[in-house]
């Protein structure tokens, strides 16, 4: 009730936030890229909050933190707060409880917030329906492109991210990636190449992200009003 109380309150400052959504199998670089996404939303002086959706531990049902483990350089930045969830192998209610905690920390003044998720499903789907911008992040090698497209990622993707591009067969990763996003829903889904490790393609990344915020964000907004009512 406290906390209904707290919502109610916060509610006239809420809706200047862009909210980013991060999903992509592991061993794909997703952390290392947040990370850098990151620290280049730092250096344009800007407040960033982390949501980040980890794996359950089996003993305790909290959340592993990993994520947070993993990028111990931007989280000791004053100007990043991070939030760890277990994700309890479903999503259910954790829509909800995520939407509040973005809701909080787009009231308190973060400009970004960026939501991490533990991999690809439809955890994933569901909880792209709270970004402003959708990122699914893939690697060469690893048959990502096959995987996004079938747990049906392919549709609520903005930004398919080709990480670790300086590796062989990413060219074929990015041309396949380009020809699938053709026949999903989203005809403006574009298709981009980093190299988190270097911070090669985060700046673009990161433009990219604000430009797609103008075209979806108030539309977004209030779907997620709708949803957690």
């Amino acid at each position: 009730a406290q906390g209904m109380k707290v919502l109610e309150k916060i509610y006239p400052l809420v809706g200047q936030a862009l909210v980013v959504g991060f999903t992509g199998s592991p061993g794909c670089g997703k952390s290392t890229l947040v990370s850098a996404f990151i620290q280049e939303i730092l250096q344009r002086d800007l407040q960033v909050g982390v949501v980040a959706i980890d794996p359950t531990s089996p003993v305790t049902g909290g959340a592993v933190l990993g994520d947070r483990i993993r990028m111990l350089g931007v989280v000791s930045d004053p100007r990043v707060y991070m939030r760890s969830l277990a994700a309890r192998g479903h999503l259910g209610g954790l829509s909800a409880a995520t939407s509040r905690i973005i809701d909080v920390l787009d009231a308190v003044g973060k400009n970004i917030i960026v939501i991490e998720t533990v991999g690809v499903g439809q955890s994933e789907t569901d909880i792209s329906q709270l970004a402003h911008v959708n990122i699914v992040v893939c690697a060469p090698g690893m048959g990502d492109d096959v995987q996004m497209i079938k747990a049906g990622v392919l549709e609520t993707a903005d930004i398919f991210v080709v990480n670790k591009s300086d590796l062989p067969d990413s060219k074929l990763v990015l041309q396949q990636l380009r020809a699938a996003s053709h026949t999903g829903k989203n005809p403006n889904t574009q298709v981009l190449q980093t190299v988190a490790t270097t911070g090669a393609g985060i700046s673009v990344l990161v433009q990219t992200c604000l430009e797609i915020k103008h075209q979806k964000k108030a539309s977004t907004d209030e779907e997620r009003a709708i949803r957690v009512q």
